[in-house]
């Protein structure tokens, strides 16, 4: 993709609005748990680096600040304790976050009291919670979450491949300076449990060159290869993208772009038009 992005704007404080670093108006920024347990699974090699670019953006833009943790301890809004009982002192739990930038595989050990509490972030809550490439692995024992999202990972039938990813959506935050087509390199995913009914599409892969008939982990027929989408949960905002397995996919601008407008928008600093569309077999938008 590192070729297939127009020049759009810097990013920089003015473009988190009211709520950067500066403006002492709120009591603080907006706060971003990046929660990348994969504790029952695998850690792809990006998911350091991928936090790591999610931290620095919300630090040098002054949007928010970004928590990260390995385990799960704050996916709760109970207080905090040590091993010994006692409160955490200056623990954070979901009580203190705005959204959750997720990295997280597999089967997670939650409880189902935080199992409740994260459900309610997002649903009663009204905050944001962002999925990175392989956290559309996570919880496949827990229909709910699979529901909160808005589709499951269904193998990746191609490996690593180079493709034409198309764009549904060029108005949706971090779309507008992409062209309507553009190559790009990625481990991409092939999704179920999902429908268009529920999400609003705004990336797909373009798979008129890749191997459909005779793949034999290809399970659904047709074209509709959904790569990211956006989704209300109750009163929350969710977004998934399966873009980003390679650390390499951090440092390209397009995939900060995409992953910082998202947050933006899941932290409700920037709104959009989600309403779900039906497949567009062609794209047409006009940048």
């Amino acid at each position: 993709m590192k070729n297939g992005v127009r020049s759009g704007p810097g990013m920089n404080a003015a473009a988190a609005g009211d709520y950067s670093y500066h403006n002492s108006a709120v009591p603080h920024r907006k706060r971003v748990l990046a929660w990348i347990d994969i504790s029952n699974g695998y850690q792809h090699d990006a998911v350091s680096h991928a936090v790591s670019v999610i931290e620095r953006l919300g630090y040098e833009t002054g949007a928010y600040d970004t928590f990260i943790r390995s385990d799960s301890h704050e996916i709760t809004k109970d207080t905090l304790r040590g091993s010994d009982g006692q409160p955490l002192l200056y623990g954070k739990n979901l009580n203190d976050f705005d959204a959750i930038f997720f990295f997280g595989v597999r089967e997670i050990d939650l409880t189902q009291a935080q199992r409740r509490d994260l459900l309610s972030f997002v649903h009663d809550d009204g905050k944001g919670f962002v999925v990175a490439h392989a956290g559309a692995t996570a919880f496949f024992s827990w229909p709910e979450f699979g529901k909160m999202l808005g589709g499951r990972f269904d193998e990746h039938p191609w490996g690593i491949v180079n493709a034409p990813v198309l764009v549904e959506d060029p108005a949706f935050p971090g779309m507008e300076h992409l062209p309507a087509s553009f190559p790009h390199t990625d481990e991409y995913y092939q999704i179920k449990e999902f429908s268009r009914s529920n999400v609003r599409v705004l990336l797909r892969l373009d798979v008129s060159n890749l191997q459909l008939q005779g793949n034999p982990l290809i399970h659904h027929g047709g074209t509709d290869f959904p790569l990211a989408w956006a989704k209300t949960y109750g009163k929350g905002r969710v977004y998934y993208s399966a873009l980003g397995h390679d650390p390499s996919n951090w440092d390209e601008r397009a995939v900060q772009e995409m992953y910082y407008q998202a947050l933006l928008w899941a932290l409700k600093i920037k709104d959009a038009d989600i309403t779900p569309r039906p497949l567009m077999e062609s794209t047409s938008a006009q940048h």
